[in-house]
């Protein structure tokens, strides 16, 4: 699919979340969120990937929660698309100072957040309730 073909969609936390998200959320993450609070947003390649977001515009901050792709499409650029999509537009709403933690097993999101452009910044031991580390790291705009 390429990158023109896409489009993509934002939500505000008082939108209802699509059922499908509900259920990618489920197969990526075991339990799926609920709502989106109202300091959330979420972008949408309706059907196939999203996004979630905790937002600070006051701080000009932005914390990437989750990021999902269906399985049957990961590995084609899809989570890439999604991810510089996010950057472009929260930097045009005046949060250009990005974070995330992401596990220290999970090397493909680990390489796509280096890829476009996402520094190390930090490790947070036992983060996980299985007692896996998060790796955290940052991006400016």
């Amino acid at each position: 699919m390429s990158e023109e073909a896409l489009i993509t969609q934002r939500l505000s936390g008082r939108d209802p979340l699509p059922d499908w998200a509900v259920r990618l959320d489920r197969t990526a993450f075991g339990v799926p969120w609920k709502a989106a609070a109202d300091h959330e947003a979420l972008w949408l390649v309706p059907g196939l990937a999203f996004a979630r977001w905790a937002c600070v515009p006051a701080a000009g901050e932005a914390e990437l929660l989750r990021i999902a792709v269906d399985p049957a499409h990961r590995g084609g650029g899809l989570g890439r698309h999604l991810l510089e999509a996010c950057q472009r537009d929260l930097a045009a709403e005046g949060m250009p100072h990005l974070f995330l933690e992401v596990r220290v097993s999970n090397a493909p999101a680990i390489r796509l957040y280096e890829a476009c452009g996402w520094t190390l910044c930090g490790r947070r031991p036992g983060y996980y309730p299985d007692g896996e580390d998060a790796l955290l790291f940052q991006r400016t705009s």
